[in-house]
Formats: structure tokens, C-alpha cells, sequence
């Protein structure tokens, strides 16, 4: 039996290397790791695509990877200082494989700004900036750079199965979850916010505000790819 195959979505963004200063489509390669150590192939998908369909009949799972935040436009709202960074070709590709991928039940699995895509192309909404809600600053205490804290997962739910009732978790994000649209909440951080996300009415499709490829926990990949080889 072939390996499945799982798609990345990817960053644009100007890089050096060598000679080189070009722009330049890329994805930190743990994911990529990951993804090859659960027994999948890896696919970098750029963003700005405009025919997710196609993508996608060439997929057997998905991964929506992290990255800058979203426009709030998307959701309805007021765009607001601290969200900076706006990348609107992620935005309405990444929008679209998400939107594609619950249609046609492809197994998913979205990173940090991946789960967010997942709820806005769900009809949810964002906290714009976290540490208001919260209080602190301990899910990014800087940018570029990871907080460490503890999840914890509700019976019953998918995540639950796959991790168990809490885990610790290494996350970068100022921004979190509002309103989880027709998504349902199955974890949260000990301060109350919202940090996993998935649709039980799909055959895998899960969402994780913090970043599991940093860290040596294959589980998530694994269940991704396992059920993509289903």
C-alpha cells in the first residue's frame, strides 16, 4: 500500500540563503519531520492557490500550519493594533482548502493559526489579543518565541482519545478563540481560554492552538496520518 500523502500549507516570505535573498515558499521542517516519521508523504502547499479542489483530489489528509494572524475582516470585525502581519493570499487560500476539506471529510489537522482558520471557515470568531482576555502573556511570552503550559482535553471528544485528559504543550499565539462557529471546544488552558477545537461530525478534523511539531510528541501526527490511510 502507497503512503499517503499530506499537504502543508506553506508561508511566502522573503529569505537568504547562501548568495540567495528571493521570495520564497517554506514551512519550519518539523513539520515535514513529523509528518515523514508518522509514515506519510509530505506536500508544501503554496499559499495563494485559487483551486482547492484540485489540491486537495490529490490529497489523502491535510495540515493547515501556523503563521501570522488573520484578517478580521474575515470574521466581521475591526481590525485592531496588536493584529499585525496580515498575509490576505494565505488568507483566502487556507480559507478555501479549509472550507474544501470539511466538504469532502478530508482528515485535517490545524496548527495554531491552522485551528483559527478552521473556525472562521466554521463561521466563528477570534480574540484578537489574548493576554486582554487572560491577563498575561504565557501563551507567546515574546514573539518568536514559545510559552510552555497545560492543556486540558474534554471526555469524550476526538482529542481526548488521541492525547488523553492533559498535556503539556509548547505555544506562540496572541490570539485565540471567540466563538468556536459549528466547531466544538475539546480543550482548554488552565486560564480558561480556548486551545483545541475539532468537528465530531467528520472523520478526523482537529484543531490545536499551540505548536506539537516543536515538541517530540508524534501522537497528533500519527492519528492525522493513520487516519488518512483509512
Amino acid at each position: 500500500m502507497s503512503r499517503p500523502v499530506i499537504g502543508i500549507s506553506a508561508y511566502r516570505e522573503r529569505a537568504r540563503w547562501g548568495p540567495w535573498d528571493v521570495d520564497a515558499v517554506l514551512v519550519p521542517d518539523a513539520y515535514v519531520q513529523h509528518v515523514v516519521r508518522a509514515g506519510a508523504l509530505p506536500v508544501l502547499i503554496p499559499p495563494g492557490l485559487a483551486y482547492a479542489d484540485e489540491v486537495l483530489d490529490r490529497l489523502d489528509g491535510l495540515i493547515l500550519a501556523g503563521g501570522a494572524d488573520i484578517d478580521p475582516a474575515r470574521y466581521g470585525a475591526e481590525i485592531r493594533p496588536e493584529t499585525t502581519g496580515l498575509r490576505p493570499d494565505r488568507d483566502a487560500s487556507e480559507l478555501r482548502l479549509a472550507e474544501a476539506s470539511a466538504h469532502r471529510d478530508l482528515p485535517t489537522l490545524g496548527i495554531c493559526r491552522g485551528l483559527q482558520v478552521m473556525v472562521v471557515a466554521s463561521g466563528g470568531r477570534l480574540h484578537q489579543h489574548l493576554p486582554d482576555l487572560v491577563g498575561h502573556e504565557e501563551h507567546r511570552p515574546a514573539p518568536g518565541t514559545y510559552g510552555e503550559h497545560c492543556v486540558s482535553l474534554t471526555p469524550g471528544t476526538r482529542l481526548h482519545q488521541v492525547l488523553g485528559d492533559r498535556v503539556v504543550v509548547s505555544s506562540s499565539h496572541h490570539q485565540g478563540v471567540d466563538d468556536a462557529g459549528r466547531l466544538t471546544i475539546s480543550g482548554h488552558a488552565d486560564d480558561g481560554s480556548v486551545e483545541a477545537v475539532e468537528d465530531p461530525n467528520r472523520c478526523f478534523a482537529l484543531g490545536v492552538l499551540w505548536h506539537p511539531e516543536v515538541r517530540d510528541d508524534p501522537r497528533l501526527f500519527e492519528a492525522l496520518v493513520d487516519a488518512a490511510t483509512r
